[in-house]
């Protein structure tokens, strides 16, 4: 249980990281459309845009056998590489470094620390989340149909992004790398209906980047997630530099060394 891992303790995170489990989920999702120009523009290469503008919205609680609970909030976009379709993750809070870490470390999803949660009250939920005091997403839902729990279980496929800074500070240290997720949900619960949904932005988060057109629903789901991971691809590092600098802070605007200087 020391800084130096035995061979018995490596194998005992090997094992979990290899298989992870995420349970208890809890996952109020919307989705709506807006402009295919705001999508195109927001994919990196070589990631492209699918037929629809389609951006969907979740807030979510887990418990899982690798980084304890945690509560998220997540956007994703239709996106394609070559013959695959799967949802890019533009953006992701969440509450705990420990999640924050394997998420941008094994599969290279844009995570950053803030709180998210949601309330019930019958049909009704409100779901949020939260960076430094704003709150960039609010979900409003009614969910009065019960759709049944499904026979099978549901996939699901993502693109992520791996991607580490240069030592020196000038761009990236070597070329990105995307990552495909896949997984299987077990549901529990499967509802959905009507809601509605506020983006806020900051200079560290521009969530209002997207611009909601049309709601075409929401949903609320219960149940556990398998996931896997894989690399499929390299990327430039000049090309995701852009990309790369949109998925972290502005580091130019967190100075705080003339804090003292006109006292």
């Amino acid at each position: 249980m020391g800084f130096v891992k035995t061979k018995d303790e490596i194998a005992r995170i090997r094992r979990v990281l290899t298989e992870p489990h995420f349970v208890n989920m809890e996952d109020l999702q919307i989705s709506f459309l807006t402009e295919p120009e705001i999508v195109a523009r927001l994919l990196p290469p070589p990631l492209k845009p699918t037929d629809k503008p389609i951006v969907t919205v979740m807030i979510a609680h887990f418990q899982s056998n690798c980084v304890g609970d945690y509560d998220s909030g997540l956007i994703m976009l239709p996106a394609r590489y070559a013959d695959i379709e799967a949802a890019y993750y533009l953006a992701m809070i969440v509450s705990t470094d420990a999640a924050l870490i394997y998420g941008r470390e094994l599969e290279g999803s844009p995570k950053k620390l803030g709180t998210a949660g949601f309330v019930r009250q019958g049909t009704k939920m409100y779901g949020w989340a939260e960076r430094h005091g704003v709150k960039l997403i609010e979900i409003k839902a009614d969910l009065t149909e019960d759709l049944g729990i499904p026979e099978t279980r549901q996939t699901l496929h993502a693109f992520n992004i791996k991607a580490l800074q240069a030592s020196d500070g000038d761009g990236l240290e070597e070329d990105a790398i995307l990552t495909l997720g896949g997984g299987e949900f077990d549901l529990t619960t499967n509802r959905a209906g009507k809601g509605s949904i506020v983006l806020r932005g900051t200079p560290h988060d521009p969530y209002d980047e997207l611009e909601v057109k049309e709601v075409l629903g929401a949903s609320y789901l219960e149940g556990g997630l398998i996931p896997s991971m894989k690399s499929i691809a390299r990327i430039p590092a000049a090309d995701f530099l852009p990309y790369y600098y949109g998925r972290v802070d502005d580091w130019s605007l967190l100075n705080t060394e003339d804090t003292l200087a006109s006292i």
